[in-house]
C-alpha cells in the first residue's frame, strides 16, 4: 500500500511539472511576440504566427458602433520593422491560460507604450496551436482604451 501511494504521488508530481512546463511554453511563446515588437524585428514577429493567423481589433466607429478591424500579419509585421527599437512597449500581465493537447488560449490585460508614453490598454485574446515548430499564434483579437487602465 505504501508503494502505491509513493507511486501515485509520484505520477503526480511528474504530471504537475509538464503541465506547468506546457503552460511556461504557451507563454514564452506569447511573450516572443512582444519582445519581437520591443525589438522592431519584423522577422521575429512574423515567426509567432501561424500560417493564416489572424489578427483583429475590437473598434468603435464615431457614433460608438462596435465592429472589428482586421489587419494582415504581414502589414503589422512591416509597421513594427518601421519603428525605431524600444519604440514600442506593450506590458502583459496573464490572466489566464488553458490547454487542451494542441490548443491554448492566453487572456492578456496589457498596457502599450509607445515612445514611453502612455497610449492604450486593452486585454489581448490569443489562440495558439502547437505546430512542430512549437506553439505559434493562430488568432489574435484586442480590446483598446485610454481609461480604467488602473
Amino acid at each position: 500500500m505504501r508503494r502505491l501511494t509513493c507511486s501515485l504521488l509520484l505520477l503526480c508530481f511528474a504530471l504537475s511539472l509538464r503541465a506547468q512546463t506546457t503552460t511556461d511554453s504557451v507563454k514564452t511563446a506569447v511573450n516572443q511576440l512582444f519582445t519581437a515588437m520591443l525589438q522592431s524585428d519584423s522577422v521575429a514577429l512574423t515567426n509567432c504566427f501561424a500560417p493564416g493567423a489572424v489578427l483583429q481589433t475590437i473598434v468603435k466607429d464615431k457614433q460608438g458602433v462596435t465592429g472589428v478591424k482586421t489587419e494582415a500579419i504581414s502589414e503589422f509585421a512591416s509597421s513594427i520593422g518601421k519603428l525605431p527599437k524600444q519604440a514600442v512597449d506593450e506590458q502583459i500581465t496573464f490572466d489566464v491560460v488553458k490547454i487542451d493537447g494542441d490548443l491554448a488560449i492566453a487572456w492578456t490585460p496589457y498596457k502599450l507604450y509607445f515612445k514611453q508614453k502612455f497610449a492604450h490598454c486593452g486585454v489581448n485574446s490569443f489562440q495558439l496551436v502547437r505546430l512542430a515548430a512549437g506553439w505559434k499564434i493562430q488568432y489574435i483579437i484586442d480590446t483598446r482604451r485610454k481609461q480604467g487602465c488602473e
